[in-house]
């Protein structure tokens, strides 16, 4: 099982929708995909999937259970995938409000004491920035490589930077970056129209990574009915990069 890391520097850019469209291309192209959401604290896959968590937990089993041993959690399969996520286990009005030093302990659990079975690749959504629980995740787990999601402004580009330092002073190889929101197509004519400034050549990150590829804002990608062609091209290159 490859492990692949999709991280940003800031929220807002669109992580989870390039980590969730990244797994769906890759098991459209026959491989067995699971989509992890480590977003501890605001878990956004399972909304993107339509499904939801009424009944509120009330304790969170850490470790082995002394009288059951390990404790499994069963993933949720859906869209040809294999899907975790906090948001499966707490309420979606329910806060997390486990401390932070026990945090990394739930996103390790999530991985490791899942039943995934047999995988290709894990597609890992990280929280954004560059916190303790990203951190630890990439000093206790075997990544295959990462993928660092940025807008196209200057303060996702700067905060990128910072997550660029984070992957490797971690020994984490980047396997590129992902450009979202970039320009929107009008539907009227198809051209393509720029809503936000260009970033200064010397300020993006773009001159330090391989672009994977650029995904325009598109009202369609919202929807579930089949995978954008440019996350079909991304997941195409991420798979030779790994290969």
């Amino acid at each position: 099982m490859k492990i692949v890391a999709v991280a940003s520097g800031k929220g807002g850019v669109g992580k989870s929708t390039v980590s969730l469209n990244l797994a769906r291309a890759l098991a459209g192209g026959g491989a067995a995909v699971g989509l992890l959401d480590a977003d501890v604290y605001g878990p956004d896959i399972p909304l993107m999937l339509g499904l939801k968590q009424t009944r509120e937990l009330s304790s969170w089993e850490l470790g082995r259970n002394p009288r059951f041993g390990r404790v499994e959690l069963e993933p949720v399969e859906v869209l040809g995938l294999k899907v975790m996520s906090v948001g499966f286990l707490v309420a979606e009005a329910q806060a997390m409000t486990m401390p932070s030093m026990l945090v990394h302990l739930v996103s390790s659990q999530l991985i490791r004491d899942v039943r995934w079975g047999r995988l290709d690749y894990l597609i890992v959504d990280l929280p954004p920035g560059t916190a303790d629980l990203q951190q630890q995740l990439f000093a206790t787990v075997e990544l295959a490589g990462a993928i660092v999601v940025v807008g196209p402004q200057d303060a996702a580009h700067l905060d990128a930077r910072k997550v660029l330092a984070m992957l490797r002073d971690a020994g984490v190889r980047v396997l590129g970056a992902v450009e979202n929101m970039r320009g929107l197509r009008c539907p009227h004519c198809g051209e393509l129209v720029d809503v936000f400034p260009p970033v200064a050549d010397e300020r993006s990150i773009l001159r330090e990574v391989p672009l994977l590829g650029s995904v325009p804002l598109d009202p369609a990608f919202a929807h579930l009915n089949g995978v954008p062609a440019p996350f079909v091209s991304i997941a195409e290159r991420v798979a030779e990069a790994l290969a």
